[in-house]
């Protein structure tokens, strides 16, 4: 039942997950999926723990056991793992910050980088700090600051020639980096380029602190 609401969401968006959608997508009357799942909420909590799941699932087959020496590497691994999940179901990022509690299903992929990074020696201060750094990318994706059209739309070129005079630099900045919107990506800008760079700019900062 929530594979089939996932499959809805990632066809017609997350706004399309109703009791009643997912009722007529798997056969049944809408009343009997309440005896399943009490109300909306928590269909969207089970939705957002089938997509955590698919995280763990992918780890578990593509992720060896950390070893002390290749944290790094490990973190790397399990970071750019679960982005290859949250690109298959790109509105997952933002249902899952409406969420008024977090998932148990997420506690665990934050349990599994402490124990690689006290593994490797780092304290659990640091270690505590790492957490507060990496903020979602361990769950695969970074929240973007700001979202401007697609380069190339009429409201893009609107909205930058708006800005063009107060915010000279904002506006070059967003003109030289925004993408067609056709990219896989989860983000205005090149977001995998970007992601994989502050990752990479984070463990070199975090190594040094070995």
């Amino acid at each position: 039942m929530l594979n089939v609401a996932v499959a809805i969401a990632d066809a017609e968006g997350v706004s399309a997950l109703t009791m009643r959608r997912v009722a007529s997508a798997v056969g049944v009357e809408a009343m009997s999926l309440y005896h399943h799942l009490p109300n909306k909420e928590a269909l969207l909590d089970g939705v957002v723990d089938t997509v955590v799941g698919e995280i763990h699932e992918r780890l578990e087959a593509e992720v060896s056991a950390p070893a002390a020496d290749d944290w790094r590497v490990t973190l790397r691994q399990r970071f750019l793992t679960a982005r290859t999940v949250m690109l298959r179901h790109p509105w997952a990022p933002g249902l899952i910050g409406t969420r008024s509690a977090v998932p148990a299903s997420i506690y665990g992929l934050y349990e599994a980088l402490l124990a690689t990074m006290v593994g490797a020696g780092f304290s659990y201060h640091v270690a505590h700090r790492a957490l507060h750094t990496f903020g979602s990318m361990p769950l695969g994706f970074v929240q973007e600051l700001f979202s401007p059209a697609a380069a190339g739309a009429d409201e893009a070129d609107d909205d930058l020639e708006a800005m063009a005079e107060a915010f000279p630099h904002l506006t070059a900045m967003v003109a030289a980096e925004v993408h067609d919107a056709a990219d896989a990506v989860l983000g205005w800008c090149d977001s995998q380029t970007e992601f994989e760079f502050t990752l990479d700019l984070l463990l070199d900062g975090f190594a040094r602190q070995l």
